[in-house]
């Protein structure tokens, strides 16, 4: 079995996987890993794998250091079994290269798309010879909701949870609808002009924030909430 810790900007999340499949899965504060020692002491875990896009304090060093097995700590340095085209590889998150080697691993020999709506959004793309040709980082939607009211004078900070018409009909719902349905907008865009060069592309849409597609999209998007945890294990699995 094998340890999987994948430390984002928000959370954490500590997984066990058993030959490719999630056993247990727990969030915890990206500060410190609550948990880890209770989960490692359920499973016979004989590897694990980090990968953190924060800098690590003493308190998560620390526990991974007592840990009684090897851990892998993820970095640009790292072999992975996909070819990576990123001229800053040093600079890419670690979380996203992973979300798109585990995107691999589930349909190989094909070019997808991996969506990564998060505290960002971001916007990978590996073609069907398994090469990462890199990807576009946006806002995510909370960080939108927060940046029209930190930048302006009059608008309210709103949740994303309430009415969301087509055009907005008060301040609320137009803030609402401007920001989930001008994501929707956007990752709709992405996929249309890749499907121009890449008509058969395939869609893997994972990260904490759903959203919903027109029809006709539907049957080549994928939804895998861990992905990245998936990725990790692979690129574990890869190294051993």
């Amino acid at each position: 079995m094998n340890l999987i810790i994948d430390i984002g900007n928000s959370v954490a999340k500590i997984a066990v996987l058993d030959k490719g499949k999630v056993v247990e899965v727990r969030r915890s504060s990206n500060q410190s890993l609550e948990g880890l020692s209770a989960l490692c002491n359920n499973y016979p875990i004989k590897r694990g794998i980090l990968s953190s896009v924060i800098t690590l304090n003493d308190t998560l060093r620390g526990q991974v250091e007592q840990l009684p097995f090897p851990i892998l700590e993820f970095n640009h340095q790292t072999p992975i079994p996909i070819k990576n085209l990123y001229k800053t590889p040093q600079t890419l998150g670690m979380d996203r290269l992973a979300a798109v080697i585990g995107a691999h691993a589930i349909k190989p020999n094909k070019a997808l798309l991996v969506i990564d709506a998060g505290t960002c959004i971001t916007y990978d793309f590996i073609d069907e010879f398994g090469q990462y040709k890199g990807g576009n980082i946006s806002p995510g939607m909370r960080m939108r909701f927060k940046a029209l009211n930190v930048f302006t004078d009059k608008l309210p900070e709103i949740t994303p949870e309430g009415e969301m018409p087509m055009y907005g009909q008060t301040t609320e719902t137009a803030i609402r609808s401007g920001v989930i349905r001008g994501i929707e907008f956007e990752m709709n865009g992405y996929i249309r002009q890749l499907q121009k060069n890449y008509p058969e592309l395939l869609v893997f849409l994972t990260g904490g924030d759903d959203f919903s597609f027109d029809t006709n999209l539907k049957s080549i998007i994928f939804a895998d909430g861990l992905l990245v945890l998936k990725g990790l294990n692979r690129i574990l699995e890869y190294n051993d």
